[in-house]
């Protein structure tokens, strides 16, 4: 089976429409990240069969999840999940923020070579970072735990916007770690195509009461 039908079966299991030039510039991304982890260690899976489950689909897996017009993609790197929505969803704003500069430049030529006009890339520490618009959603990937993800993003999220983290077993221990301020709305349990591990989605919002 070639990459672009995993990708199609990956996409069609997980019931979302991709549109066949999505598809395309998702497969042209994933060699641009086959070809820059060479010399930039961007991720520790080598082979693209396997960055098409544990990045491509991994990150698509969340489009149901996510509304807006303005979303963060927190501590991207190799621009996971952001580049992958970005490419998905034309309609959505993504901002790239990444303080590592060999990161960043990945992201930068990657938004250039896959002509992605709804993504920008900011290159600073998340917590230093403050945009005149607050984003409807902050969303990160293997970012942190829970607690320091909503300590040092929390101030990018509109009031009644939300913070989302991508998780791998579900996190008990780091929702009991979670500030008064903070109520969770649920955690989604994914089912990822071709991916035996688990994976939690955590949506997150202010608790009104506790400001």
């Amino acid at each position: 089976m070639t990459l672009e039908q995993e990708l199609s079966q990956g996409i069609a299991a997980l019931n979302i429409a991709v549109d066949a030039e999505a598809r395309l510039r998702l497969l042209q991304y994933l060699s641009l990240l086959h070809k820059w982890n060479k010399v930039y260690n961007l991720t520790a899976i080598r082979e693209p069969r396997k960055m098409l489950t544990h990045h491509l689909l991994d990150s698509l897996a969340v489009v149901p999840y996510l509304s807006g017009d303005a979303i963060a993609d927190i501590g991207s790197g190799a621009g996971l999940p952001g580049i992958p929505l970005a490419l998905a969803r034309p309609d959505w704003s993504m901002t790239l923020v990444e303080s590592n500069h060999k990161k960043a430049a990945f992201l930068t030529q990657a938004c250039i070579e896959l002509k992605l006009t709804n993504a920008q890339v900011i290159v600073e520490h998340v917590e230093a970072f403050n945009p005149q618009k607050k984003f409807s959603m902050v969303i990160s990937r293997a970012f942190s735990a829970l607690a320091e993800f909503v300590e040092l993003a929390g101030h990018l999220c509109a009031a009644d916007g939300r913070l989302i983290a991508m998780k791998g077993v579900y996190p008990y221990d780091e929702l009991e770690s979670l500030p008064a301020n903070i109520v969770v709305d649920r955690v989604i349990s994914l089912k990822i195509p071709g991916l035996e591990a688990e994976r939690h989605l955590v949506i997150m919002g202010r608790n009104e009461w506790q400001k």
